[in-house]
C-alpha cells in the first residue's frame, strides 16, 4: 500500500510539471537557507561546550556608571584576582589570564627570530584547572607555578622547535620582549584544541612572572582603578551556588574596596561561559553578534514561510481540479485518513526533491557570502546533526505545507463532486478568501524587504557622500611595533618624509580615524569656575595637521613641547566656551597633569558618523607613538611605493612585519556591517520576490484558466482586449494596493530604527516606500497580463466548443 502511494504520487508530480516545479523551486529556496543558518547557528552556540563543567564557569565583568555614559567589559583589576576566593563565597578555582599582543618571541641558543606573535598570555596554575588540556609533555600540577616558566601548544611546538622531539624541548629557553625582556623555560607542551573555542592561545606565560620583574605597575595590576581588558579573570564555582548570590558577592567586594570613588560607580558581574562567544574577545576582538543570528533566524523563518504559504496557496487552488479523483477514491472505499496520507506522500515527494535541490542552493549561496561568515566556517553535509536537521525538518515541512491542503481534498463530497460541482452554494468561499490573504501576504513581506534595501542603500550613499572633515584619500598608515622606543619611530619618520613620492609623515597614538577610543576626564577654567567633563584624547605630533589635512581655526600649530595641546570645536562647546580667545593660552588639567592650550582645531569625525563630534583635546606622548600616518603624492605608482615604505620599514625594524594600510578603506569598514545588512536584505528580497513571484505564477495561470469560458463570452459579446485585461487584472492590483499598506507600517518602523543609528542620517525617504510598491506593481501585472493577454486573445470557438 505504501509502495502505491508513492508511486501514484510520483505520476501525479510528473502529469503536472508547472506545478511541481513551482513547488519544488520555492521550497528548495526555503530550504537551502533554513539549512546554512541552522549551520551557522550550531557553528557559533558550538564554542567552548566541550569544557568539563562548562556550565559553573564564569568570567569577571567590570562596569561602569558615569550616568550619562555606561560601560561594561570583561576586565578585572589585579588585585581582584587575589582576594576574590577568599571573599566571594562559592568558589572552587579561579584562574587569571593577561594577554600580550605583538610580543616579539625568539630561540636564543638557535639565534631564531619569529618577529611579534600574538596569542601569548600570562597564566597562572588555576587556568589550567579550569580548562584542562591534553598534555604531551610537563606536569600539569606544578607547571607556571615558578617564574620565567611557559607551556606551549602544539603549533607553537612546529613553530619554535620544528622536527625536534617533545622530549628535546622541554628545558629549553624561549625570550619574549614585550615590557622588558622575559626568558622563559619550556615546562609543558598541551594539544590545540580541536573543537570550535575562542581559548586560541599557543604559549601560556607563568603569571608570577610579572611579580618577578616588578611589572604590575607596567602592566595596571597594582591598582583597583585600573582596569584593563588584557587582564581578564575566571573562575568555577562550586555545585549549587547560583549567578545571583555570585553577583551579589561581588556587589559586595566592590562596595568595599570602591567606597571611596568620586566620580561614577564601580561594579562587578558575572557573564557564563556559554556567553563568551558572543562578547567581547579574549584578544580584544568583538565577539559575534547575537542580533545578527536573531536577525538571520527571523529572515530564515520569513523565506521559509513565504515558499509554505505558496505551497498552500497553489494546492488549495488546484484542489477542486481534483475533485472528481476524490470522488472516485471515496465511492471506491477511500477513507479521509487514506486521502490524507495519499496527498501528503506527494508533499513528502516535492520536500524530498526540494531537500536535494535546496542543497545545491546552500552551497552556491555558501561561496556567494563567504566573507560574510565566521573564519573557517564550513557547512559538513553529513554530519549526524545536519541528517538529523534534513530528515525532521523534511517531516516538519510536509506537514506545515501539506496537511491544509490534504485536508481540503479530503473533505470533497463525493456525489457533489461527481457530478462536477467544484465550489459549495455559499456566495463566500473560505478558500478564494485564503489564497488572496495569503497573496497579500507574500507581497506585503516582498515589499517589506525591498523598500529596506532602498532605504539603506541612501543612507550609505549619504554616508559615503558626507565630507569628514580631514583628507583621507592617498593617506596610508601602519602599525609600529609596540615599545620599540620613539628613537627608531623618529627615525622612519625621517627616511619617508624624505622619499619623493611622500608629501607628509606623521606620528601618533592612532590613525586619525579609528574604531579605537582614549577619553579622559578634563577640567576646564571657565570665568571663576573649573567645567569638568570627559573628552576623546589623541597622540599626535606636529605633523598630524599638515598630514591629514585638518584645519587650525584659531591660534597655532604644536612645536615639540609636550605641555601644549590643541583642541576642538566641540570641545570649547562642551566647556561653555564662546570665543577662542577665552580658551587660547588658558591651562587645562588633563592627564593628572596641566597642559597649555595654543590652538582650535575644526571639528572632524575621527570616528563613525553613527556617532556625534565628541570633545577633543590633541596631545603629545611620543613614548606611545605606536602608528605611522604617511601621505602620498598624485599620480604615483602605489604598487612601487608601498614596497619602499615596506623596505625602508625593514630597515628600521629587521625583525618585524608591517601592514600598511589606506584610510579610506579602514573608515569604510565603519559601515561593512550595514553594507553587510544591505546585501542580505538585498539577497532576501530578490528570494522574497522570486518565490512570491512564481506563486502568483502558478496561481493566474489557474484561475485565469478557470475563467477562460467566461472570457471568451465576453469576448463573443464585444470585449475588447484592453477591457479583458483590465477586467482581469483589476483584482490583483487591489491585493498589492492592500499589500503596500499593510507593509508600510513596518517598513517605516524598521527603516527609522536603521536611520536612528546614524547621528548623520537622511530624512526618511517616503518615495522610495511608493516606489518598491510601484515596482511590485509592475511585477505583478506583468506576470498577470503575460496571461491574461494569451487568455484574451484564445479562439472562443476552441473554448466553447463542447458547450
Amino acid at each position: 500500500m505504501l509502495k502505491n502511494y508513492f508511486k501514484i504520487a510520483w505520476r501525479n508530480l510528473l502529469r503536472n510539471k508547472v506545478r511541481t516545479t513551482i513547488h519544488i523551486l520555492g521550497l528548495s529556496l526555503g530550504i537551502a537557507i533554513c539549512f546554512l543558518i541552522f549551520n551557522i547557528v550550531w557553528h557559533a552556540y558550538s564554542f567552548d561546550d566541550f569544557h568539563p563543567d562548562g556550565d559553573r564557569i564564569y568570567r569577571i565583568v567590570t562596569e561602569n556608571d558615569y550616568g550619562e555614559m555606561k560601560y561594561s567589559y570583561p576586565a578585572a583589576p589585579g588585585p581582584l584576582g587575589e582576594v576574590l576566593d577568599q571573599e566571594l563565597a562559592g568558589i572552587e578555582q579561579v584562574g587569571k589570564i593577561y594577554t600580550l599582543g605583538e610580543t616579539h618571541a625568539s630561540v636564543p641558543d638557535e639565534n631564531k627570530n619569529f618577529g611579534r606573535k600574538d596569542y601569548i598570555t600570562f597564566a597562572d596554575p588555576g587556568f589550567f584547572k579550569i580548562f584542562p588540556r591534553t598534555w604531551l609533555a610537563g606536569n600539569p600540577e606544578t607547571a607556571l607555578k615558578e617564574p620565567n616558566q611557559v607551556v606551549i601548544s602544539e603549533k607553537s611546538l612546529q613553530t619554535y622547535f620544528p622536527n625536534q622531539s617533545i622530549d628535546q624541548v622541554i628545558g629549553r629557553e624561549l625570550r619574549f620582549v614585550d615590557a622588558d625582556t622575559i626568558m622563559a623555560t619550556v615546562v609543558g607542551v598541551v594539544e590545540d584544541y580541536q573543537e570550535n573555542t575562542d581559548f586560541i592561545f599557543q604559549d601560556f606565560i607563568s603569571f608570577s612572572t610579572i611579580a618577578k620583574n616588578e611589572k604590575e605597575d607596567w602592566y595596571g595590576l597594582h591598582s583597583w582603578t585600573n582596569i584593563n581588558s588584557s587582564s581578564q579573570l575566571f573562575f568555577k564555582s562550586s555545585l549549587g551556588t547560583t549567578a545571583a548570590s555570585l553577583k551579589q558577592g561581588l556587589k559586595g567586594i566592590a562596595g568595599k574596596y570602591y567606597a571611596d570613588e568620586e566620580e561614577g560607580s564601580t561594579t562587578f558581574d558575572v557573564e557564563a561561559l556559554s556567553e563568551l562567544h558572543f562578547s567581547y574577545g579574549l584578544i580584544n576582538e568583538a565577539g559575534a553578534s547575537k542580533q545578527l543570528i536573531k536577525g538571520l533566524l527571523i529572515i530564515g523563518a520569513i523565506i521559509l514561510i513565504l515558499a509554505c504559504l505558496n505551497f498552500i496557496n497553489l494546492e488549495t487552488a488546484q484542489a477542486i481540479g481534483r475533485a472528481k479523483e476524490v470522488g472516485i477514491r471515496k465511492t471506491l472505499g477511500g477513507n479521509k485518513l487514506q486521502l490524507m496520507f495519499q496527498f501528503l506522500a506527494e508533499t513528502y515527494l516535492l520536500v524530498l526533491g526540494a531537500t536535494l535541490l535546496g542543497l545545491l542552493f546552500s552551497d552556491l549561496i555558501l561561496k556567494t557570502f563567504q566573507s560574510y561568515l565566521p573564519e573557517g566556517f564550513s557547512v559538513p553535509y553529513l554530519a549526524a546533526y545536519n541528517l538529523v536537521f534534513l530528515f525532521f525538518f523534511g517531516i516538519v515541512l510536509t506537514l506545515i505545507s501539506g496537511v491544509y491542503p490534504a485536508l481540503i481534498l479530503a473533505n470533497y463530497q463525493p456525489q457533489r463532486a461527481l457530478k462536477g460541482e467544484k465550489m459549495g452554494s455559499s456566495k463566500f468561499s473560505f478558500g478564494v478568501f485564503l489564497r488572496k490573504n495569503l497573496t497579500v501576504l507574500q507581497f506585503t513581506v516582498s515589499m517589506v524587504f525591498l523598500i529596506l534595501v532602498m532605504v539603506i542603500g541612501s543612507q550609505l550613499k549619504y554616508i559615503s557622500s558626507q565630507p569628514v572633515g580631514f583628507d583621507k584619500d592617498a593617506v596610508v598608515y601602519a602599525y609600529l611595533p609596540f615599545m620599540a622606543g620613539f628613537e627608531k619611530a623618529s627615525l622612519y619618520q625621517d627616511q619617508v618624509s624624505q622619499m619623493s613620492f611622500v608629501e607628509g609623515a606623521s606620528l601618533g597614538g592612532d590613525a586619525i580615524s579609528s574604531s579605537g577610543i582614549w577619553t579622559s576626564d578634563v577640567s576646564v577654567p571657565v570665568d571663576t569656575t573649573e567645567a569638568e567633563f570627559f573628552t576623546q584624547v589623541k597622540n599626535v605630533d606636529s605633523s598630524f595637521v599638515q598630514v591629514n589635512g585638518v584645519e587650525i581655526l584659531s591660534g597655532r600649530n604644536l612645536t615639540q613641547n609636550r605641555t601644549e595641546v590643541l583642541v576642538n570645536e566641540s570641545f570649547m562647546k562642551e566647556a561653555g566656551i564662546s570665543s577662542p580667545q577665552e580658551i587660547l593660552g588658558s591651562s587645562i588639567t588633563i592627564g593628572g597633569g596641566p597642559k597649555s592650550v595654543v590652538g582650535i582645531m575644526k571639528d572632524f569625525n575621527s570616528r563613525s558618523l553613527k556617532e556625534e563630534i565628541m570633545p577633543m583635546v590633541f596631545l603629545q606622548n611620543p613614548d606611545y607613538y605606536n602608528v605611522i600616518s604617511i601621505k602620498l603624492g598624485k599620480g604615483i605608482n602605489l604598487e612601487s611605493a608601498l614596497q619602499s615604505l615596506k623596505e625602508s620599514f625593514l630597515g628600521v625594524y629587521p625583525y618585524e612585519e608591517v601592514d600598511f594600510r589606506f584610510l579610506d578603506e579602514e573608515i569604510a569598514q565603519f559601515y561593512e556591517e550595514d553594507v553587510r545588512i544591505q546585501k542580505v536584505l538585498s539577497f532576501s528580497s530578490i528570494l522574497a520576490i522570486i518565490i512570491s513571484g512564481m506563486g502568483l505564477f502558478g496561481l493566474s495561470s489557474f484561475t485565469i484558466s478557470q475563467r477562460l469560458k467566461e472570457i471568451s463570452l465576453r469576448k463573443i459579446l464585444g470585449a475588447s482586449i484592453p477591457q479583458l485585461l483590465a477586467l482581469i487584472s483589476k483584482e490583483y492590483l487591489i491585493l498589492t494596493g492592500i499589500a503596500f499598506l499593510l507593509a508600510s507600517a513596518p517598513t517605516y518602523w524598521l527603516a527609522k530604527q536603521f536611520l536612528q543609528s546614524y547621528a548623520y542620517r537622511i530624512a526618511m525617504p517616503y518615495f522610495q516606500f511608493f516606489l518598491g510598491g510601484g515596482m511590485l506593481l509592475t511585477l505583478c501585472l506583468l506576470i498577470v497580463g503575460v496571461h491574461s493577454y494569451l487568455a484574451s486573445t484564445s479562439n472562443p470557438a476552441e473554448v466553447l466548443k463542447d458547450e
